[in-house]
């Protein structure tokens, strides 16, 4: 396991500390957690998004109008 110097302020280091005590836990520990949150699987979280946009997109009402069109495309692409 790698060792990490940071530079923080006495007084936020302190509170850190104090809270830290509260919840039966360290600073050390609580840094850990956030950098390993900090640090996740950024690709999985973006499949996860599209997944969730694509769940929305189904389940929408909106038909888009398609079927409904008036114009073709030649008529859009006319030369």
């Amino acid at each position: 396991m790698a060792n990490l110097t940071l530079s923080i302020d006495d007084d936020v280091l302190r509170r850190a500390r104090i809270r830290a005590i509260q919840e039966d836990t360290s600073v050390n520990a609580r840094v850990r957690e956030f950098l390993l949150s900090y640090a996740r699987d950024v690709e999985s979280e973006r499949r996860a998004a599209i997944g969730r946009l694509i769940q929305i997109a189904n389940n929408s009402e909106v038909d888009g109008g398609m079927d409904e069109r008036t114009w073709t495309r030649d008529d859009l692409h006319e030369r």
